[in-house]
């Protein structure tokens, strides 16, 4: 293994924040791995899995153990009857897998286009995005169970899957390292056009095909900001930040009453969905309760194209941006009594000074 020490994690966040790790290792086998984590335990040390870098916010102290950043790489793309089954690393870009899969015409994550990091990160997170889930066309995925010292393998209803979560990231957090993720995929299928934006787009009766679809997903991204571009101030981001929160019936008239207006409201994406339950847009409300495109603090800010992206303005700390976001949900908890949950992983924060207030 080639530790290095205090190696800086800033330039490889989305949001270019953060400490040094006090130690660093870049693992690009499923050996590695298991020996770096051996020596985190050996040593007594705390453990970070490192993807893409795009769903974190690294605090300016940094990391006091290791940081364990996945490199594995490989596609291997295997007929199975009806589908094909894309074997793929871990450290694999996403967004170069998904043009790989649309390039190949296989539908079934089209609409996850432009959305930065790894392959090994979707599972964990269940990611999803215009009308697509990841969860959809999982297969299968293999994993370090830190615990046991062995790898296993997952099917989808093994992992647990439910609106960005997974046993990954709630009942079994830190126990496994995702090494390779498994996606069964539709040849020739035809693309998802669930989502609104979309449909206006691609009307009914047109025939879009994947690459088509897929191009579109990444001009609205890039409209709202959530498209890492090079030098745009607004893609210096961990994406969306909270996530859009699933409501009852009671607690959507409540909404209603205090705002003055109907919610925008959506399926809960919940399964099974009670149908008392709804999804309305984190932004909508964040919106509501007094924060604009725009809204500044230090030099963190909300996106000029997005509410639910805040952003790096230039030289903000961590502190600056955790300082925004519990601002925003303590002002919508108290308008409407709905606590919004962040949706990027914190990493080197103490737990009191980083909760919600």
């Amino acid at each position: 293994m080639h530790l290095e020490e205090n190696k800086p994690l800033a330039p490889f966040t989305t949001l270019g924040i953060g400490g040094p790790a006090r130690w660093y290792l870049r693992a690009s086998s499923e050996e590695e791995i298991a020996a770096a984590v051996e020596w985190a335990r050996s040593h007594d040390l705390p453990l970070f899995v490192l993807g893409g870098g795009s769903n974190l916010l690294v605090s300016d102290a940094g990391f006091p153990g290791l940081v364990l950043h996945i490199a594995l790489r490989g596609i291997t793309a295997i007929d199975d009857g009806a589908h094909r089954i894309y074997q793929a690393a871990a450290g694999e870009e996403w967004d170069a897998f998904v043009q790989r899969a649309v390039g190949d015409n296989c539908a079934g994550i089209e609409c996850l286009a432009g959305i930065p990091g790894t392959v090994g990160g979707t599972p964990v997170q269940n990611v999803g995005a215009y009308g697509q889930e990841v969860a959809a066309s999982i297969a299968h995925v293999r994993a370090l169970d830190v615990l046991a010292k062995t790898f296993i393998e997952f099917t989808a209803a093994d992992c647990g899957f439910a609106y960005r979560r997974s046993r990954f990231n709630s009942t079994d957090r830190g126990r496994y390292i995702v090494t390779r993720v498994d996606y069964r995929l539709n040849p020739g299928g035809a693309p998802t056009l669930r989502y609104a934006d979309l449909q206006r787009v691609f009307p009914a009766d047109s025939a879009p095909t994947l690459a088509q679809v897929a191009a579109e997903v990444r001009r609205i991204r890039h409209s709202k900001g959530m498209l890492l571009v090079e030098g745009d101030p607004d893609c210096r981001s961990a994406g969306s930040f909270f996530k859009n929160p699933i409501v009852t019936a009671a607690q959507l008239e409540h909404v209603a009453s205090i705002s003055g207006k109907q919610p925008p409201q959506f399926p809960s994406g919940t399964d099974p969905a009670p149908a008392t339950l709804v999804k309305i847009p984190a932004a909508w409300l964040i919106e509501q309760a007094g924060y604009a495109k725009g809204y500044t603090l230090g030099a963190a800010a909300v996106s000029s194209r997005h509410t639910l992206a805040l952003i790096n303005r230039g030289g903000a700390t961590a502190a600056e941006i955790l300082a925004l976001a519990n601002s925003i949900s303590s002002a919508v908890q108290d308008r409407f009594g709905i606590l919004l949950e962040r949706e990027p992983v914190l990493v080197g924060f103490d737990a009191e000074r980083s909760r919600p207030r």
